[in-house]
Formats: structure tokens, sequence, C-alpha cells
């Protein structure tokens, strides 16, 4: 299993949320490109980035620091947040993303993401964040009566990388990554499903574990305020 850590951006500061509220902010580095490199050097292979002010905007905005991360790692990098059209898959895979995270395009525009998975393999993942098992939009800002397994199955066999479930109640809370709801999707599907929302501690990584099914997780505040140790992940993980 990969584990993916998390930096948010919001005003080019590393920051984490609470269920996506941006008033509910905690700044954890101003620093991106240094946090960034503080997680290649604990041993991680992967970077998850997200954009949100451009998950509000529908378009990027913290594109300097997304620039400088990918710029100064050696590691893959996914980025989600604003990227809703060809121009800005196109314009972040020239900069050297390695995989573009598309939501809000794939409930708006799914024959959008169809083609880019076509044109770009492996380099296109769908990101389905769920509230109440109900695909949120716009930054979460919207809800849909869309359920998140109908959009998963909409993409089968369209050659998207992967799929990043986020169970939005979580996200940011330390309640405890929803093992149940992730897998349960993973096993509606043939695509790859990471995890995303509530990691809290070693013992999340621990009940992902039992589900191989699950190929990733992407953690967040339990990493910045120390409640889980990132080499003990890595090596619970067989990284």
């Amino acid at each position: 299993m990969i584990l993916y850590p998390a930096i948010d951006l919001k005003d080019g500061a590393c920051v984490r949320l609470k269920r996506g509220e941006m008033d509910e902010a905690t700044v954890f580095n101003a620093d991106p490109v240094a946090q960034a490199q503080s997680f290649v050097r604990d041993g991680f292979e992967w970077l998850h980035c997200v954009d949100l002010n451009g998950a509000f905007a529908g378009r990027s905005v913290n594109t300097d620091a997304i620039a400088s991360i990918v710029a100064a790692l050696n590691i893959p990098v996914q980025l989600g947040g604003g990227i809703r059209d060809q121009a800005g898959i196109d314009h972040w895979l020239e900069a050297g993303v390695a995989r573009v995270i598309l939501g809000t395009a794939a409930v708006r525009d799914p024959a959008l993401v169809k083609e880019a998975a076509r044109a770009h393999p492996n380099r296109i993942a769908v990101g389905i964040d769920a509230r109440d098992g109900k695909v949120a939009v716009q930054g979460w800002a919207e809800t849909t009566e869309l359920d998140a397994t109908d959009l998963a199955r909409r993409f089968e066999d369209a050659g998207v990388a992967a799929i990043i479930f986020t169970d939005i109640a979580r996200d940011g809370m330390s309640m405890g990554v929803n093992v149940w709801a992730t897998a349960a999707l993973a096993h509606a599907v043939s695509i790859p499903v990471i995890a995303s929302g509530g990691v809290a501690g070693i013992s999340d990584i621990d009940a992902l574990l039992a589900e191989p099914i699950i190929k990733g997780v992407v953690i967040g505040r339990a990493l910045y305020d120390g409640r889980i140790d990132a080499k003990e992940a890595l090596a619970r993980a067989g990284a």
C-alpha cells in the first residue's frame, strides 16, 4: 500500500482544514517546499498536493508554490484542486506533475476525464469526495445527489490511474479513516482506490492494510501533529 503525505495549499502555505471548511484552516508550515522535502527525507515515495484556493476558484491559484514543489522533488507528485479543463491538465502534466486529480470535472464533464485518461495513460486520477455517500464538488461547497459508487463506475475501462476517495465528514477531524466505505467502493470497481480523510493514528494504517483491495492512503494532519510516525507507518506498509 502506498502512503501519500498530503500538502494542502491555502494562500501559499501548508494547511489542514476540518471537513473542508476554509475558515477552519490550521497553518502547519509557511514553506511548502521545505515541508515536501521533509516528507522525502522521511522516505515517502509519492506526494499528494491539493490547491485549496484553486478548488474554490475553479482554476489553479497556488501555481508558484506547486511549481516550486515539483521542481524541488525527485518523487512523483499527484495534484488536485481547480483543474477543470484540458488546458489545466496539459499545463500541469507538462510542468512535471506525475498525476492530475480531477474531481469536480469528473461530475461536470466526464468526457473530459475519459479523453484525458486515454491521452495520458496512468496520469489521470478521479477524486471522489463524499458527504454521507453523496458526491460533493466545487471545493466541497456543493453536495450533489450523485452516489459515490455510481460516479466511480462511470470511469470503468476509461483508463484512469486511481480513484482518491475522501469521506468529507472525517477529513481533518482525526476520527479514523472510513475503511468500510473505502473498501466497499474498491470492491465495486476495478480501478485502484486510495483512501483519504480522517487518518488519526497507526491503527488506521493497520486497518487499511487488512483490506488489501485498498491500494493507498493519503495522510495529512496525523503526520503534521506527530500522531503518526512516518518511518513506523512506512515500515508497516512495507515501503
